[in-house]
């Protein structure tokens, strides 16, 4: 029979949609949730989502056949700014846009044969959804973790939008390659720095996650101990507060910088000899991201206020500059230099001629600061610093935030990078945020029962102006939910990271038109035991999940406060040494691959190629390797079916030794396949020994027909996962009647792998000479005096001394001679 893999494949897709082969409802079994990153609905897969998504369909068939109930669902990422530049470019409405490339997604996924619950499909720009995006908001807005502030933001001229620092690469945006720049704007945010704490704390649970993601994630929260410390502005009633992480320098603090958009600057500056060339470079920075502002290769650059402030250790006036390389949204604003012992700071003064005194030095000898050639920056002892000289830098930290606080210069402070989460987006294909603005009442939340604020229809994409939600004259004026009075609704949607902070709960139950979800559902399949993506969402979507969950937690909505259990990071799909893409004319399409050797070729070839969390290299030549190896098993299989017999049994003691041999082969590929599928993810591994077993069956030339049997029929279990379409037309030439995926695991007998017989290598010098074969319970005399009569042996070291014996148990004996 001809492995005609197009009809295979057909047929066996058509038999799981027909009969719901994988829908998930709670039952008395364990419960497995399996979950890969849902995609943007872009148009077309790629080979990353093909490797993605088989990896996910490996784990949730294995579950499936290891008796838990399985939840494997898939949905749409949908909302984004794609969709509205498709809009004005095709003059498409977004929602059409969208919705024909998630029906052309859907069918390339199917056409994979990924084991998905469809009936649990969702997708974030379908009004069902977005309700209870919504409904998320008012949540956080009602306990005072949403709020409205005006924020410098990156500013895109191009999408008219607000990028997230993620979102601007080398100063352009990472969509359109426009010139970012910063616009003052009023934001909404969520106050996720008020779980800053326990996100960082609960990252020691995280530990079946990669620790390069927890370790990323514990960098992007960035907890640090230190003081803030009050600096008065000389001549004024204004002061000014640092946060440092490094008191024990402050005595060696010869200048201050301040960020240029802070809001006590205007008035620093007015009247000051320096005003112009100020508002100058104000103007400057407002068209440079932060990102550029702060990376190490940017040139430092400042304007001196016109301004001193005073040091509050030893009363020194030093000199207050507007400086590139200082955030608003970090600390305060303000930052103490020390160019003694900072490099950043060091570069700058010498750039601007200004004093360096160090007040660290490697043996607590005196340093001349300005013979200094770069910035002390390592530990060392206290001098030029009052009665802390002599002390350790690190003793005389902690004494100086006392010394501090008790005489009320400032106070111990624990700080944080991480900033709370701006999700205002001046666009049009989001979730509009449920907030209506009265002339009387202020901002209103739209009440729970008017949800959803539905997108209107009449809009103009013009890609001019901010959020085209603006032009539509139903959408904007609205009564105020309080007194009646007309307002307007808020016209900025929320950023798409919102809806896939919570997009897994609602797999639980998607269905529910009266909650997100209900909390029986959430608690029967929460948390995910496996979340599969990419790195790159390393920090902003895992981090953002995390924070929804936990407040959810904390609201009474789940029970479970982490929400991935598991993390897997697979690696990318190079050709040709980089990451495919159009532009770079190496992209494979998955359609052509399917159209040509089937879907079961390609996933074997991408789950073979490289284990999950590493690059894969695409190769045309294991494409077709991998396709040849199915033809080769479906053969055998077609070969011996009709000799098969299900449970034919064969008497262990009766076993030639090419039966023992070929037993071997099985219950040792079953042991590795297990251990390597359950334990280790590394699938490549695991359908290598496979292919080993294979190799073991054509070669096998006993005639013991029940042992070939159990080879194919565990064999076809095995190749299940894998290969699921090709797994079910060969269980079915087998007799199967119920499906290949709803056998159970295969086992191995241990006492197949305690072989009679063990080869071993026979080494003089460490040079092989010749191989023997001995009983396996020979001991190592019995090895020893067996290797030093072989006659390859004998010859090797006639009229030779032999110096010693060396027995690696199991594998080799090396004699060294001279």
């Amino acid at each position: 029979m001809k492995y005609d893999f197009s009809a295979i494949e057909n047929k066996w897709q058509k038999t799981w949609e027909d009969s719901k082969s994988f829908k998930s409802e709670p039952n008395d079994k364990p419960k497995y949730y399996t979950l890969e990153m849902f995609p943007y609905p872009s148009g077309k897969l790629h080979m990353g989502h093909v490797r993605n998504y088989s990896i996910g369909d490996v784990v949730a068939r294995f579950k499936k056949m290891n008796g838990f109930n399985v939840l494997h669902p898939m949905g749409w990422d949908s909302f984004g700014l794609p969709a509205e530049n498709a809009a004005i470019k095709n003059n498409i409405p977004p929602n059409d846009w969208t919705w024909s490339n998630i029906e052309s997604m859907r069918e390339q996924l199917k056409s994979m044969g990924i084991s998905y619950d469809w009936d649990r499909e969702i997708a974030t720009c379908h009004r069902d959804y977005y309700k209870w995006t919504q409904w998320m908001f008012l949540q956080f807005f009602k306990n005072n973790l949403a709020y409205k502030k005006k924020s410098f933001v990156n500013w895109c001229p191009s999408c008219q939008t607000v990028l997230a620092n993620e979102q601007v690469v080398g100063g352009q945006c990472e969509r359109c390659k426009a010139e970012v720049g910063k616009k003052d704007l009023e934001q909404w945010f969520f106050k996720i720095t008020d779980y800053a704490d326990r996100l960082l704390a609960d990252i020691d649970r995280l530990k079946g996650w990669p620790e390069k993601v927890r370790t990323m994630q514990t960098n992007w929260i960035g907890k640090s101990t230190g003081a803030e410390v009050n600096f008065k502005v000389d001549g004024s009633d204004e002061t000014l507060t640092v946060y440092t992480t490094r008191p024990d320098t402050i005595y060696g603090v010869t200048y201050m910088v301040i960020a240029p958009e802070h809001p006590i600057v205007p008035k620093l500056i007015e009247g000051s000899e320096t005003e112009a060339e100020c508002k100058e470079f104000i103007k400057k920075m407002q068209f440079l991201n932060e990102i550029t502002r702060v990376a190490t290769d940017t040139e430092k650059e400042g304007v001196f206020t016109g301004k001193y402030v005073i040091n509050p250790l030893n009363g020194r006036k030093i000199p207050l500059y507007l400086a590139n390389y200082v955030l608003l949204d970090y600390g305060t604003g303000v930052v103490m230099a020390v160019p003694a012992h900072d490099q950043r700071d060091f570069d700058f003064a010498k750039k601007y001629n200004l004093p360096i005194e160090a007040v660290i030095s490697p043996d607590g000898s005196d340093i001349d600061g300005s013979t200094l050639e770069a910035a002390f920056e390592a530990e060392g002892t206290m001098i030029n610093s009052g009665k802390f000289n002599g002390m350790s830098n690190k003793d005389a930290l902690p004494e100086i935030i006392e010394f501090i606080q008790s005489n009320g210069m400032g106070e111990r402070k624990v700080n944080f990078r991480l900033r709370d989460w701006l999700i205002s987006r001046q666009r049009y294909w989001g979730a509009p945020i449920p907030i209506i603005y009265c002339p009387d009442c202020g901002a209103v939340p739209v009440p729970e029962k008017d949800l959803p604020v539905i997108l209107p229809e009449d809009v103009k994409f013009t890609g001019q102006g901010e959020s085209p939600l603006k032009t539509s004259e139903s959408f904007v004026a609205a009564p105020c939910p309080v007194c009646g009075k007309m307002g307007h609704r808020e016209t900025d949607t929320m950023d798409t990271f919102v809806c896939s902070s919570w997009y897994f709960l609602r797999y639980c139950d998607p269905k529910n038109d009266k909650e997100p979800f209900s909390k029986d559902a959430a608690d029967y399949w929460m948390n995910v035991d496996q979340y599969i993506g990419g790195v790159e969402h390393a920090i902003l979507h895992l981090l953002y999940a995390r924070f929804f969950t936990k407040v959810l937690h904390d609201l009474g909505y789940v029970s479970c406060d982490e929400p991935f259990e598991n993390l897997l990071t697979q690696g990318m799909v190079l050709k040709d040494g980089a990451k495919m893409s159009k532009s770079l004319g190496n992209v494979v399409s998955p359609d052509v691959i399917i159209e040509k050797y089937g879907a079961d070729t390609a996933r074997l070839f991408i789950l073979f190629a490289a284990p999950p969390e590493r690059d894969l290299e695409w190769s045309d030549t294991a494409v077709e390797g991998s396709h040849r190896f199915i033809n080769r098993v479906f053969r055998f299989i077609d070969d011996n079916k009709d000799n098969f017999k299900a449970g034919c049994k064969y008497d262990v003691s009766a076993l030639t030794a090419d039966d023992k041999a070929l037993r071997f082969a099985l219950n040792n590929t079953v042991k590795k396949a297990t251990d390597d599928i359950e334990i280790r993810f590394n699938f490549n591994t695991a359908i290598s020994s496979i292919m080993e077993l294979v190799n073991a069956m054509y070669a096998y030339n006993g005639n013991n027909t029940a042992l070939v049997n159990e080879c194919m029929e565990k064999l076809v279990i095995m190749l299940a996962p894998f290969i699921p379409h090709v797994a079910e037309e060969m269980w079915q030439m087998l007799g199967g009647e119920e499906s290949v995926h709803e056998q159970s695991w295969v086992s191995y007998d241990a006492d197949a792998l305690v072989k009679d017989e063990i080869e071993i290598v026979l080494q003089i010098n460490g040079k092989v000479k010749d191989k023997m074969v001995i009983s396996a319970s020979a001991d190592e005399d019995e090895i020893k005096t067996a290797a030093l009569a072989n006659e390859k042996i004998l010859e090797a070291t006639e009229g030779k001394q032999i110096l010693k014996t060396i027995l690696v148990k199991g594998k080799l004996v090396n004699i060294v001679v001279k």
